[in-house]
């Protein structure tokens, strides 16, 4: 993934799943960016964990992003009583079992208003993530439970919450931020078979025609070939392109300063690529 020349940037965007297999794999997007294009080179599936684990340590410099939670709300760790930086957070909550995280994430939601029952982190509103702490429909809190723990075995950097081997980057992304953006609310994937309706197709295709022609506010353009469009827009569960979607996000990080990571960011929460960053009193 090393790119050739110091302005061509190697870049790649993860679909991740908390529970790998082959029908539902790791979905991996790589490719490059020059200047305001980039290149899909090819897609990569990881079945197992440890498939994965091996391509986090693919030697540099490239910069991922990743479709999974890097942090969890202060709010949340402060009630709970947890470790406030991000390391020992980490060790502390990967230590625990997926029925721990659940029934502790339960108390504190049983404990709140209707309305209010999950806690946020800073970057949720602008990107319209949900929170990391959401166990179910996504669940996320377990993405971070299977995911984080692999960055950290594997060395990689995680601006601003770990410093790891600055030349393989690992950001958190988020793809229905880049999709919003350019095709609405419209929905494009659904892990259903029975859901892989044509409408869903036609915005499959509407968003890859708007990544093609750069319609986004990163200023970039995707470059595909026919088989790989055709392949993308096939994927009626939107894994690949939510892939791809990552990928985009990865290449605007590797050409802004700091990774585009805003000053002020939460270094306990962490930042979602591209999100507009909204200063908190």
């Amino acid at each position: 993934m090393s790119p050739s020349s110091p302005d061509l940037y190697a870049v790649a965007g993860v679909d991740f799943t908390s529970r790998p297999t082959r029908r539902k794999p790791i979905t991996v997007a790589l490719g490059h960016v020059s200047r305001h294009v980039v290149k899909l080179d090819r897609l990569d599936s990881h079945d197992t964990f440890e498939s994965f684990a091996r391509w986090l340590r693919t030697p540099g410099p490239w910069v991922a992003a990743l479709d999974m939670p890097f942090g969890l709300p202060r709010e949340l760790v402060a009630t709970l009583g947890w470790p406030t930086d991000w390391l020992p957070l980490m060790n502390h909550y990967a230590a625990l079992t997926r029925d721990e995280i659940r029934t502790h994430f339960s108390a504190f939601c049983d404990a709140r208003p209707v309305g209010g029952k999950f806690a946020h982190r800073a970057c949720d509103k602008p990107a319209g993530s949900s929170p990391s702490m959401k166990w179910v429909n996504p669940p996320v809190a377990y993405m971070l439970h299977a995911g984080v723990p692999l960055l950290i075995e594997a060395g990689v950097h995680l601006p601003p919450l770990y410093p790891g081997d600055e030349s393989r980057v690992a950001l958190e992304g988020y793809p229905g931020l880049l999709a919003r953006e350019l095709i609405g609310k419209r929905s494009y994937k659904s892990d259903e078979a029975a859901k892989h309706t044509p409408e869903r197709l036609i915005a499959r295709k509407d968003l890859l025609d708007a990544l093609e022609q750069g319609r986004s506010r990163l200023g970039l353009r995707l470059r595909a070939t026919h088989a790989q469009r055709d392949d993308l827009a096939a994927d009626g569960s939107g894994d690949r392109l939510d892939a791809v979607l990552c990928m985009m996000q990865a290449a605007w990080a590797a050409q802004q300063p700091g990774h585009g990571i805003p000053e002020g960011v939460d270094a306990l929460e962490g930042w979602i690529t591209s999100a507009p960053f909204i200063r908190i009193p």
